[in-house]
C-alpha cells in the first residue's frame, strides 16, 4: 500500500498538508525543514519546484520560487538532495509543479527519478486531463506514482467526477479560483466541501488556497479530509537564519 493510501486508511480527518519551495529560503534548507515539519506533526510535504512563471500561485509562492531559483535550485539539484530522505522521513512528500521545467527535464526521467528517491505522487496544474490519460498516465503509473488534480468550485459536477476517476492519493479542492494566498469565506467553503462529499468520489478530499491558521484549518474537519497550507507558512518561514525556529512554531499554533 502506497504512503497516501496507508494515511487516509487510518486518518479520516485533521490531515494537515504543508506546502513550502524546494531551496527557499536556502538552497540547501530544504531536507531540514522536510524533517523538522515530519517532526511537528505534520502528515504530508508538498515540495514546490520552484518556476519563473507559477500560473495558480499568488505573490508569497512566486516570490520564494524566484528566491529559490536565484538560490540555484533546479530539478537536477533538487533529486540530488532527495537521494537520501526517506532514511530519516517515511511521511508521504509530493511534488508540485509545472509541466515545462518537467518535460525539458524529461517526462520518464523525471516520474523515475522521483520513485527512485521515494516521492510518492506528482500535482502539475496544467497537465490536462486529455494528456494524461493519452500520454503521460501510464508512465506515471509505471513508476508508482500517485497523481493529484486540481478541483474548483466552478468545476461542473461530470468534471469533477472524471478527475476524481483519474487521480490517486487524494483530490484538491482549490477554495476558489483565485491564485494562493488570498482570504476565504471559510462557510462558502465549507458548502463547496459539502457538495462535493455528495458525489461519491472515491479519493480524500483536502482543500488548498486560503488555509492559513488554526481556525481555518479546524473549520474544515467536519467537511474534508484535511487542508493544505501554503503561502502561510512560507510567510512564516522568513528569509532568515531562523526558519527552523519558525517552522516549530508555526506547525505547532495550526496542531496545538
Amino acid at each position: 500500500m502506497g504512503r497516501l493510501k496507508n494515511l487516509f486508511e487510518h486518518k479520516k480527518s485533521g490531515v494537515l498538508n504543508v506546502y513550502f519551495t524546494a531551496g527557499y529560503p536556502s538552497l540547501d534548507s530544504t531536507v531540514e525543514i522536510m524533517k523538522t515539519l515530519q517532526d511537528e506533526g505534520v502528515d504530508i510535504i508538498e515540495l514546490g519546484m520552484p518556476y519563473s512563471d507559477p500560473l495558480a500561485d499568488g505573490p508569497v509562492i512566486q516570490e520564494s520560487s524566484a528566491v529559490a531559483l536565484r538560490n540555484g535550485m533546479t530539478i537536477s539539484i533538487l533529486f540530488k538532495q532527495l537521494k537520501n530522505f526517506r532514511k530519516d522521513l517515511n511521511i508521504p512528500v509530493i511534488l508540485m509543479g509545472y509541466m515545462n521545467p518537467v518535460l525539458q527535464y524529461g517526462f520518464e526521467k523525471f516520474c523515475k527519478d522521483a520513485a527512485e528517491v521515494g516521492v510518492d505522487g506528482l500535482i502539475l496544474p496544467d497537465l490536462p486531463p486529455y494528456e494524461y490519460e493519452t500520454q503521460y498516465g501510464a508512465i506515471l503509473k509505471r513508476y508508482g506514482l500517485d497523481f493529484i488534480f486540481l478541483v474548483t468550485p466552478e468545476t461542473s459536477a461530470e468534471r469533477v467526477k472524471k478527475l476524481d476517476e483519474l487521480s490517486s492519493g487524494f483530490l484538491y479542492a482549490v477554495s476558489s479560483s483565485s491564485t494562493t494566498g488570498n482570504e476565504k469565506n471559510m462557510s462558502s467553503v465549507n458548502d463547496y466541501i459539502e457538495r462535493l462529499n455528495t458525489y461519491q468520489l472515491k479519493n480524500p478530499i483536502l482543500v488548498g488556497f486560503g488555509i492559513k491558521d488554526k481556525t481555518s484549518f479546524d473549520a474544515l474537519k467536519p467537511y474534508a479530509n484535511g487542508g493544505i497550507i501554503g503561502s502561510a507558512f512560507i510567510k512564516a518561514l522568513g528569509t532568515g537564519s531562523e526558519y527552523i525556529k519558525s517552522a516549530k512554531t508555526f506547525v505547532a499554533s495550526i496542531l496545538k
